[in-house]
C-alpha cells in the first residue's frame, strides 16, 4: 500500500474547487475532503443564530473559521492515519502565508507523505459570473454588491509553493495538470511512484 497524499485545492468562492476535487480524487485513489460539506449543518445553525447568511460575513466568520478548518483538518489526519489520501477543498487563505502552511504542514507531515497545495484563480468577471450562475443562498450579498466582495476577497496567490491553475480551463485539464505536478514532486499517482 503506497503512503497517503494530502492535496489541498485553494481559491476564491466559484473557482470550482469541489468539481476539481471531485474529478482528481479518483484518479489518486483518495477521498474528498469539503470544509461546506464537513462543517455546512452546524455553521447554518450558527448562522441562522446570529442573522448572516453569508459564510464571508466577518461575525460568521469570527465565530466559526477556526473551528471549521479544525474539523477539515481532523478528518484528514484521521484518512491519513487510516491509509487514505485526502483532496482537501477549502479557501485556505491564511494557510497560504508562510506561518499558516507551516503550522498546516506540521499538522499534517506526521500522517501524510505528500502535501501539496494547488491555487485556482479566476478573472474578477469570471468570478462574478460564476456567482450568479451558481445561485447559491450564500452567494446573495456576493452577487448583490459584486464590488464589495472583488474588494473583500483574497485573490493573490499563495506564499508558499504551489500549483497555480487559471479555472477557466476544462475540469478534465485541470486534473491532468495536477496530477503532472504531483508525478514531477514524486506523488505516487495510482500506485506508482
Amino acid at each position: 500500500m503506497r503512503p497517503p497524499r494530502a492535496v489541498l485545492i485553494s481559491g476564491a468562492p466559484a473557482t470550482g474547487k469541489s468539481t476539481l476535487a471531485a474529478a482528481l480524487a479518483p484518479r489518486l485513489g483518495a477521498a474528498v475532503l469539503d470544509i461546506d460539506v464537513a462543517t455546512g449543518p452546524l455553521t447554518a445553525v450558527v448562522s441562522d443564530l446570529i442573522g448572516v447568511a453569508d459564510l464571508g460575513d466577518p461575525r460568521i466568520a469570527a465565530l466559526t473559521r477556526r473551528p471549521r478548518y479544525d474539523t477539515l483538518l481532523a478528518l484528514a489526519e484521521d484518512n491519513l492515519r487510516a491509509g487514505s489520501s485526502v483532496v482537501l477543498v477549502a479557501p485556505f487563505t491564511a494557510e497560504r502565508s508562510v506561518e499558516g502552511w507551516n503550522a498546516l504542514a506540521d499538522r499534517l507531515a506526521a500522517h501524510a507523505a505528500g502535501l501539496a497545495l494547488v491555487w485556482l484563480h479566476l478573472p474578477p468577471h469570471e468570478l462574478v459570473d460564476r456567482l450568479k450562475r451558481r445561485a447559491a443562498a450564500r452567494d446573495t450579498a456576493k452577487v448583490r454588491s459584486p464590488g464589495a466582495f472583488l474588494a473583500a476577497v483574497d485573490r493573490d496567490p499563495p506564499d508558499v509553493p504551489h500549483l497555480a491553475l487559471d479555472a477557466t480551463m476544462r475540469v478534465a485539464d485541470l486534473a491532468d495538470r495536477v496530477v503532472a505536478y504531483l508525478a514531477r514532486r514524486g506523488v505516487a499517482i495510482d500506485g506508482r511512484p
